[in-house]
């Protein structure tokens, strides 16, 4: 569903009869109420009526309809505006720009044609938006209000760096016209995109407080709320909205979705139900009730429904990265971790967006969670080899899961790309240490003693019981190994300090003070912990 933006402050003579009727159904398309614009309009026999009647059709995605519509007054130039705009939706740039060409040779003078040319271009895809901000400026030289600057803005806003005017523009609309709830709303949106929900808040608020039936903020206000994780206004929000709106299917649909976005699962599942038992089927809804059912763990139900998301949507272009992201979730949660991994593939390659760390984490935990030590690690990995935010406690984990997973020389390099972000993180010796020691684990070798002995050095009352314990054992076989009695002492020692009855130690004791040759003798430390 599209959403049309039009203007209560073009009703010419020519177009007076039944004028408020036509203002009222103006508004039903405003407020994107379309069902309720076409009862409206659909009874007036006038070109004008019939003009905004073709524009709730093209709301409703129902082009040929609207072209229908538009067809009846062939020469009316309002009408023939509508035609560019369906021309556009058809991708048929080029005959459209040749309509606006013949609109404007013929109407050179007449402004409120015009303003119906510029909102041609500016509400579609595909015309020239310079042309369309000549036009709204030689409108404004004559009469400036706060109608004309939201178009203007608008107009700006489709063009490559012009959000700057945008919202020059609809500042100005605002001290035009105090009141203007929809002048609000743009300021609002532009904060919105800009990330700042806080300033978005409140012109949403605004614009909500200046026209208390248009359902339009109150479904901004839901999105935004969302962002700053307030739900429950967000489900207050969005609830509202429904209430003033036509309830359509599009409503409907925007309404599980805050539901689902606030994690309110069960309710967006009844919903999609109740749209799919009314007939009303449409393959994002199997895509809402997969992701609700993965969040309260109905893995099966998920898994037949964003199967059936996948195949009911024929068009890829609907496809969006978190599909397979929760695709691939599902998949795993259903015992497929091989072919949840494909899909992870796939939406990290579809995912161009700079921020993807919360997905490659919740990748990884889950993985982690199940002891997939291998895939845990190396979703760890592309986290913090791709993004640059990604924490210390990312690079911590890629390294942990790298060594349960026994890939002992993938965990020490994990730790030494710590080591290079964070050189004053002392666990990273602690660490490299537990690596090397699982590779040299008769001590014989050394691998671990550089890092436990620095490790043991810099440590502070934080550190765990059982990794000063493995640390330990390992460099007094170590030095057992080497005949160093000295050092092996100082490690056997500091040993006995944590458990006096320590067999390991008092063994290696005994042995060292024999003249006989050595022992095989092996330390019996548990893994060290994960938690920092």
């Amino acid at each position: 569903m599209k959403k049309i933006i039009v203007s209560f402050l073009l009703l010419t003579n020519t177009y007076a009869a039944s004028a408020q009727s036509i203002e009222t159904g103006i508004k039903m398309v405003q407020y994107e109420r379309y069902e309720n614009a076409k009862k409206e309009l659909s009874t007036i026999n006038s070109a004008m009526a019939n003009f905004y009647l073709g524009l709730a059709l093209i709301g409703q995605d129902k082009i040929d309809e609207a072209k229908n519509v538009f067809n009846k007054y062939p020469a009316d130039y309002v009408n023939q505006t509508g035609l560019v705009r369906v021309l556009f939706e058809q991708k048929n740039a080029e005959t459209a720009n040749s309509l606006i060409k013949s609109i404007v040779d013929k109407n050179k003078k007449n402004l409120p044609i015009l303003r119906f040319v510029a909102d041609a271009i500016t509400y579609t895809n595909g015309g020239d938006y310079n042309q369309a901000v000549d036009l709204y400026k030689r409108i404004i030289e004559k009469s400036d209000n706060a109608d004309i600057r939201i178009a203007l803005g608008d107009a700006y806003r489709k063009q490559i760096g012009g959000g700057g005017e945008a919202m020059n523009n609809y500042e100005k609309s605002v001290e035009l016209d105090t009141k203007n709830s929809l002048g609000y709303s743009r300021i609002g949106s532009l904060w919105y995109e800009a990330h700042n929900y806080n300033d978005a808040l409140s012109n949403y608020t605004k614009a909500k407080d200046n026209d208390a039936n248009n359902p339009l903020p109150y479904r901004d206000l839901a999105n935004a709320y969302y962002w700053i994780g307030k739900y429950d206004l967000a489900k207050q929000n969005i609830e509202r909205y429904i209430e003033l709106s036509d309830q359509s299917l599009d409503d409907k649909k925007k309404y599980a979705d805050i539901l689902y976005l606030t994690k309110n699962y069960t309710l967006a599942i009844t919903k999609m139900q109740e749209l799919l038992s009314a007939g009303l089927e449409k393959p994002y809804m199997y895509r809402i009730m997969a992701y609700s059912q993965y969040e309260i763990k109905e893995y099966a139900n998920a898994k037949t429904n964003i199967e059936l998301f996948f195949t009911k949507e024929q068009d890829a272009s609907k496809l969006i990265p978190l599909d397979y992201l929760y695709y691939g979730k599902i998949l795993n949660q259903n015992g497929l971790p091989e072919e949840a991994n494909q899909n992870f593939e796939k939406w990290e390659a579809m995912d161009t967006t700079k921020n993807k760390l919360e997905g490659f984490r919740s990748i990884a935990e889950l993985y982690r969670a199940t002891k997939a030590y291998d895939k845990a690690g190396y979703w760890y990995s592309m986290a913090c080899k791709k993004l640059s935010n990604a924490t210390k406690t990312d690079y911590f984990w890629w390294g942990v899961m790298d060594y349960y997973g026994k890939q002992y020389m993938a965990s020490d390099s994990a730790f030494v790309a710590m080591q290079e972000k964070y050189p004053n993180e002392s666990l990273v010796y602690l660490w490299r240490g537990n690596n090397g020691a699982a590779i040299d684990q008769e001590a014989k070798n050394g691998n671990a003693v550089e890092f436990y002995s620095k490790w043991l050095s810099v440590k502070d009352s934080t550190a765990k019981k059982e990794d000063v314990m493995k640390a330990n054992q390992y460099l007094a076989l170590y030095y057992y190994n080497k005949n160093d009695v000295p050092n092996m002492k100082i490690h056997t020692d500091n040993i006995l300090d944590i458990d006096p009855v320590n067999g390991f130690a008092k063994q290696l004791q005994q042995l060292s003070s024999k003249e006989k040759p050595k022992e095989t003798v092996k330390p019996s430390g548990k893994n060290p912990g994960t938690k920092k």
